[in-house]
């Protein structure tokens, strides 16, 4: 493992740095500086975050400027009236629908907590496998009304469907790791970075299933589980920094014929 875990170590540093943000759906939380207005934009370029990277920022650019770019306040503040524009919102499958539920949950939450790391850490224990159960009781908190859309249940991942929750555990990888390297904020404390899941999207699973760090053949909460244990062998203390490195290695192998190249796969240890 000793030459699988110095290769992934460089490209860490070679994919967390600030010229990563700006391609990428963690740009939208970036444009601000208040805990909540990162955690609501962060929270919806998450949920937000499948299709071309492009297409995801522009739709998220949209949803924040209807919120007029101060989505904090616009849960606590904002009228009947200006929930109108947002019955045009479309991003995929996510629909009006879906849109103002969440709004709906966030305006609700926001005039009762000081931040949606409370949501996130409903059962919290130190246990290192918490999360499995942290997403359930989200999943749960989320949907605790009667009028919840059945629709919208979908856009939130839960292990309790079995789902790898790529986007949740992303938008946690924001929120929790600490690093001085500006990319991931770093802003909740309950939730240690030794917890957190690593998020599973086709880069990710791709690379590290040729990396021999997932060997189970469907791709769900248990294959999360699997790469992230294998990743915690190489790093206890912040296992899901190498997310950077697998995700980097899968837009280098989609973009560029050379990025094969670059695989250990010859080293003795792999």
């Amino acid at each position: 493992m000793g030459a699988l875990k110095d290769f992934l170590e460089e490209k860490v540093l070679a994919f967390n740095r600030p010229d990563f943000i700006a391609e990428d759906p963690i740009s939208i939380p970036h444009q601000y500086s208040r805990k909540q207005d990162i955690e609501i934009a962060g929270f919806f370029a998450a949920i937000l975050a499948w299709g071309q990277r492009k297409t995801i920022i522009n739709k998220c650019r949209e949803l924040m400027g209807m919120m007029d770019n101060s989505p904090y306040e616009f849960m606590l503040h904002h009228s009947e009236d200006d929930l109108k524009p947002f019955v045009h919102f479309r991003h995929r499958t996510f629909n009006d629908i879906d849109t103002l539920y969440f709004i709906d949950f966030l305006s609700r939450f926001y005039r009762k907590h000081d931040s949606l790391e409370a949501a996130f850490t409903l059962g919290w224990t130190s246990g290192q496998n918490v999360m499995e159960s942290l997403l359930i009781n989200f999943h749960q908190f989320f949907f605790d009304l009667p009028h919840a859309p059945q629709r919208t249940r979908k856009h939130v991942a839960t292990p309790g469907r079995k789902a790898a929750c790529k986007r949740i555990n992303m938008f946690l990888r924001w929120m929790v790791r600490k690093d001085n390297m500006g990319v991931d904020f770093g802003i909740w404390d309950t939730i240690s970075p030794a917890q957190l899941v690593c998020p599973c999207d086709l880069h990710v699973d791709r690379v590290a299933r040729r990396l021999g760090l997932i060997r189970r053949k469907p791709t769900d909460w248990q294959t999360a589980m699997e790469l992230t244990e294998n990743l915690r062998a190489m790093d206890a203390t912040d296992p899901v920094k190498y997310d950077f490195a697998l995700f980097g290695l899968g837009l280098m192998e989609k973009t560029d014929q050379k990025a094969n190249t670059f695989y250990p796969e010859n080293y003795p240890d792999h």
